[in-house]
């Protein structure tokens, strides 16, 4: 039997990428990268865990903000090459600006327009 873990084709970095999105609204609320450790460890632990690339270390979502992503389901895409996982945010907040969504900014007439509030400042936050 094989580890259910190389059924996922990871990238030349041994990375994938990975979709959260709200479990009752469907709302994408972010995306960000994961290794094989980040993976096991967020189906073990039931939240969801990112590697970052930035700074080259795991990331438990929340750990400094306190909005921690609890597991519901994750599935792989059928070229094994995307995770999505359907999650619920503590504290409706997902993004680092303060915002439900990471998002936020919609294309119109040449621009990016932000269309969700910020419901926490930042500042507040971190």
């Amino acid at each position: 039997m094989s580890n259910w873990l190389d059924d996922v084709k990871w990238d030349s970095d041994g990375l994938v990428p990975a979709v959260a999105q709200d479990h009752q609204t469907g709302r994408i609320l972010m995306m960000a990268w994961m290794n094989r450790e980040a993976l096991a460890l967020t189906v073990t632990e039931n939240r969801a865990i990112y590697y970052s690339r930035s700074r080259q270390k795991l990331w438990r979502k929340g750990e400094e903000s306190g909005h921690v992503q609890q597991l519901h389901e994750v599935r792989l895409d059928c070229d094994a090459d995307v995770i999505v996982m359907q999650v619920e945010q503590v504290g409706g907040i997902a993004c680092h600006t303060g915002r439900e969504s990471c998002f936020y900014r919609v294309y119109e007439n040449g621009e990016w327009i932000p269309v969700d509030d910020v419901i926490k400042d930042p500042k507040d936050i971190y």
